[in-house]
């Protein structure tokens, strides 16, 4: 009984933590980035990096801030949003940044 209730009080703080975690990471983001991870969801969307063009990417992995920012084509850090399954058919198309 006591393994049970300790059990079950560090699963709902744990999840209370990732919650406010994830909640407090999402006040930082800019508004563009909330826009993207919005309509991933929604969309069932999927991040394909190296296949965009200059200033055509939905956000990158640490090379800048977000939308529209690469400097150039085919950047192996930025990436779009297409439906799963798209990116492996697209010619240096990854779902990892490289």
């Amino acid at each position: 009984m006591i393994r049970t209730t300790l059990t079950s009080a560090v699963l709902a703080s744990a999840i209370g933590l990732a919650a406010g975690l994830t909640s407090a990471a999402a006040a930082d983001m800019p508004q563009p980035v909330k826009d993207n991870m919005a309509r991933a969801m929604k969309d069932h969307l999927v991040k394909c990096y190296g296949v965009n063009s200059v200033a055509k990417n939905d956000c990158a992995q640490g090379a800048h801030s977000c939308a529209g920012q690469a400097t150039r084509a085919r950047d192996p850090g930025s990436f779009v949003l297409l439906p799963a399954g798209a990116c492996e058919k697209i010619d240096g198309g990854s779902l990892k940044a490289m």
